[in-house]
């Protein structure tokens, strides 16, 4: 174990059965490929699509809503809408059996990272959170969804895709899951993704609408991640690290980029785990639309008259200042920059919360922040003018 101990670089990697072994960042010379391979190429999106606001993704699944109304002759459904069907981060559906419900949830993205293995292994975390986030800790099976590029060449596809497997794979296995199926296709750009499905009893899941005047919120992983990518990106393009190389050196820009992978990577299966043991309230993971976004969908999801208040900001070290130095690029610290498979936000009991983030640190040796408040209000969140931002050190 030396080595591992002396260079963050290396990962630990599961192998079925065996346990875990070591595994240094992806080389592509070491499998036959020209030095030059970035998976993150095959991303490459300019002038193909535009980001749909998140606006107009809500008025799209509320008209899903329409045909997803509950039976109000049937008392097993713990919600007095289908806003936790349709909308939120889960279709949490009742089943014909008595008592059960099946919980199910699906994602897929671009690739964010160069290391394929790790790229598997986050496309399986940013599934798998959405069920974390209601709760649920023991997931029934898995598919993954797989785009192959057309762009990839013979010997970069077969080097590639099954490191990718491998690691989406194994990331399941972590979870207590496996995968039985899935679609594969060709396209322009690679993807990555699956689904998750559970099946449960009420008591195994937390229905994210109970907040309570005087809670407080808690998140569970760092933010920043879209920051340290780019970044990393841009070591290798010389307009764009001339606008950040005053603010930051090489080498922390390399040591976020594997504290961002490494986060991504992260499971949230022990944070769900705790919400039970701490009584948490509600929760949302944070991801495509950023701290306040999501932050927002769930405090417009509250049945009692709250809103949120984020006073703290836990950034990924030296992320903040890259930031803005882009100007409005990320807007980061107005909780807009898109984050992949962030951390939990959860809705806490104040009295709760400081031992949740103790437990959850002794337990993953991974921090938790309590970066707010829930007060009296109209289903809202903001951050205020002047946010505390925590530098959040990569890992020696």
């Amino acid at each position: 174990m030396g080595d591992y101990q002396q260079d963050p670089m290396v990962h630990l990697e599961l192998t079925g059965n065996t346990g875990m072994v070591l595994r240094r960042p992806f080389d592509p010379t070491a499998h036959d490929l020209d030095a030059s391979f970035r998976l993150t190429r095959f991303a490459d999106l300019k002038g193909r699509c535009c980001k749909v606001p998140k606006e107009v993704l809500e008025k799209l699944v509320s008209s899903l809503q329409q045909d997803y109304m509950q039976d109000p002759d049937q008392p097993f459904m713990p919600m007095s809408s289908p806003r936790i069907g349709i909308g939120l981060d889960c279709s949490v559906i009742p089943l014909r059996h008595g008592g059960l419900c099946m919980v199910q949830t699906t994602d897929f993205f671009y690739p964010i990272v160069d290391d394929p293995y790790m790229m598997g292994k986050i496309a399986c975390a940013n599934v798998l959170s959405d069920l974390y986030a209601m709760g649920v800790t023991e997931v029934d099976n898995m598919l993954m969804l797989l785009a192959v590029s057309t762009k990839m060449i013979e010997k970069e596809r077969d080097v590639v895709i099954p490191l990718i497997m491998r690691g989406f794979k194994d990331s399941a296995l972590e979870a207590g899951t496996s995968v039985t199926g899935g679609h594969s296709v060709v396209n322009p750009w690679c993807t990555i993704g699956g689904v998750a499905t559970t099946i449960c009893q009420q008591n195994e899941f937390i229905v994210p609408d109970n907040a309570v005047v005087g809670d407080v919120l808690v998140l569970t992983k760092a933010l920043g991640t879209q920051v340290a990518v780019n970044a990393h990106q841009w070591l290798d393009q010389s307009e764009r690290w001339n606008r950040i190389k005053l603010v930051v050196s090489e080498e922390d820009v390399r040591k976020a980029y594997h504290r961002a992978m490494d986060s991504m990577s992260r499971l949230n299966r022990v944070a769900a785990r705790l919400m039970h043991k701490y009584n948490a309230h509600g929760a949302t993971d944070v991801t495509g639309f950023g701290l306040l976004g999501h932050a927002q969908t769930l405090a417009s999801h509250q049945k009692n008259e709250v809103s949120f208040v984020i006073h703290n900001l836990p950034v990924i070290a030296k992320m903040a200042a890259v930031a803005k130095a882009c100007g409005n690029m990320f807007q980061l610290l107005q909780g807009h920059s898109a984050e992949t498979s962030g951390g939990l936000l959860i809705c806490l009991p104040r009295e709760q919360a400081a031992a949740y983030c103790k437990d959850i640190e002794k337990q993953e040796g991974c921090q938790a922040w309590i970066i707010g408040i829930v007060e009296k209000g109209s289903r809202t969140a903001r951050i205020i003018d002047k946010p505390r931002v925590i530098e959040v050190p990569a890992k020696d």
